[in-house]
Parts: C-alpha cells; structure tokens; sequence
C-alpha cells in the first residue's frame, strides 16, 4: 500500500513518522514548507512529492491536514491539486479540521473520479498525537471508512464513523464549541478567584479532588501549567477560534440561539488581539487578566 501525506506540521508529523514505521518505503510527503518536507525526508526516511497532485499519483491513500478551508480546496481542487491525477479507487482522507460545506464539495467532485474521499477530524493535541492515541470522528462512504480504518488504527486509538459527508466534521465542531467554553469557563473561574481573593491552590484542589462537578482533564492539565506562566502550544488559539467561528456557522442565526458561543468567541478573539493566538488556548487567561488587571501566574 502507498501511501501520501500533506501536511507535516505538528500533528502531522508523528502521523507520518508512525505510518512510515508500519509502511516503511511506501509513503511520500509534500508540504508548502520544502525545508520541513526535506527535514521529513532525512529524519523520517519519506518519499517526498512536488505537490498534492504528484503525491496523489501514486498512493493509494492520501491524508491531508491542513489549516483552513482555503487550504483544504486548494490541495484538493486546485491547479495542481489531488483532482489533476488521483486515481480511481483511492481514498483521501481529510484531518483538517473545517466546515462540513468544504468537505462535501471535495467529496462531490472527488467523487466524480472514482476517489473516495472522508473527513476525518482529530480529537486531541500534539501530545495524543506523538502517542498515537488521537481519535477519529470520520464522515463519509462507510466502504471507504473500512479501506480506510486500518491505516488510522496506526495514528489513533478511537476511531469513530459518524455518516456521509460531512458529519465528521460537523461532531468535531461541535466538540470544539464545548471545550472553547470549558476553556473561557476556567478563565473566568481562576478570573474570580484573583478578584475575591481565593486561595488558588486550595481550588483547584477541591475542583479536582472534591466530589463535585468542575473537574475536567483540561482543567487539571492547563490549570498548573497557566500558574507557572506556561501558554505555549499545545493546541494553538487561533486553530480553536477558527473552529469555534466555524460551529458558529453552521447555522443560521447562531448569535440568538446559542448566545453563549458567541460570548466564548468574543473572548477568543480578545486573547487573540492582544497577541495569543498562537499560544495554547488556555491564553484565553490572559483575555480574562486583562479586564480585572491581574495575572495568575504575578
């Protein structure tokens, strides 16, 4: 089996690395970043490809994970896309996280060509990604989901298929809305403990050891790391605005029935104006500092 990956970020990177280990020689990388596709090469032992429509071939599965709609259209439709020389019976499959409307037009002209192709939206950060246990939420053709469910058996740990086209992606952002609030929720929590001048430490130690229900593993995990100061990436802001923005649009008037995303979008876009975007989502903290004019990690 041959297989193409574009996309060798963060997440796609031990992806590529875990896919080569169980298909050594047969899988080939292309990215916009030739020095990252170079670096793949050497460290990895990949192929490499030109373009998406080079990767695409010669594979018999090719996984894209990319930033964003435009993105994803591009590698699959454009000029010198997956669509120029994919061959029948190949299944792409799409970890991009981006709206279900991108996907089943990829799909739809996809389909034309005798491609299958599937979203397949990961559940995790770089973290479940370097230890293989991310999990797919994957839309689509169930018989390309069962070609497919092997090859993502080595990347993930859960591996779900939600339905046609699309509804990958429509249960990750769905996901995503409820992890952003989660997130802006922690700030304002801690936000509330600097204003009334709560213990901090004896908090968080009642929310993760005490009977009720504020525990969560995000809180346990990013609470210590934003006392000591610690915003870098895990899962970038700005991934976690677009994607809460994208959930936004999924229906219409969002900002009247579901007033509260729209409030935790605010707030993402606060951190990310002031400069955050880049770091972890839980610098949705520091929109929080800013308006009470104290820091939890002072």
């Amino acid at each position: 089996m041959k297989i193409g990956y574009v996309g060798a970020g963060a997440m796609g990177w031990p992806m590529i690395q875990r896919l080569n280990e169980a298909h050594s020689g047969n899988v080939r990388v292309c990215d916009t970043d030739k020095e990252l596709v170079e670096r793949a090469a050497q460290e990895l032992g990949v192929g490499t490809a030109s373009s998406p429509a080079d990767l695409a071939a010669d594979s018999d599965i090719l996984f894209s994970c990319v930033p964003n709609n435009d993105v994803v259209r591009e590698v699959y439709l454009g000029g010198e896309g997956v669509i120029t020389s994919a061959c029948p019976d190949t299944v792409t499959i799409d970890c991009s996280t981006v709206g279900p409307d991108v996907t089943r037009e990829v799909y739809d002209a996809l389909r034309a060509s005798s491609v299958s192709h599937l979203d397949a939206s990961m559940l995790g950060s770089v973290t479940q990604a370097n230890e293989g246990t991310i999990s797919f939420v994957v839309g689509g053709d169930e018989e390309a989901f069962e070609r497919a469910k092997p090859v993502l058996e080595i990347c993930g740990k859960m591996i779900r298929h939600c339905g046609p086209s699309g509804a990958g992606n429509h249960m990750k952002l769905i996901h995503q809305t409820l992890v952003a609030g989660h997130a802006v929720a922690v700030a304002e929590a801690m936000g509330l403990c600097l204003e009334t001048g709560a213990d901090i430490e004896t908090f968080y130690d009642i929310a993760t050891q005490g009977t009720g229900f504020a525990y969560s593993r995000y809180f346990e995990n990013r609470v210590p790391r934003m006392r000591e100061g610690d915003f870098s990436a895990l899962f970038m802001l700005k991934f976690m605005l677009k994607d809460a923005r994208l959930a936004r649009e999924m229906v219409p008037n969002a900002d009247e029935k579901f007033p509260m995303l729209d409030k935790v979008i605010s707030t993402l876009e606060e951190a990310a104006a002031a400069g955050y975007g880049d770091a972890d989502f839980s610098a949705a903290m520091r929109a929080i500092e800013a308006r009470i004019g104290a820091k939890i990690d002072a």
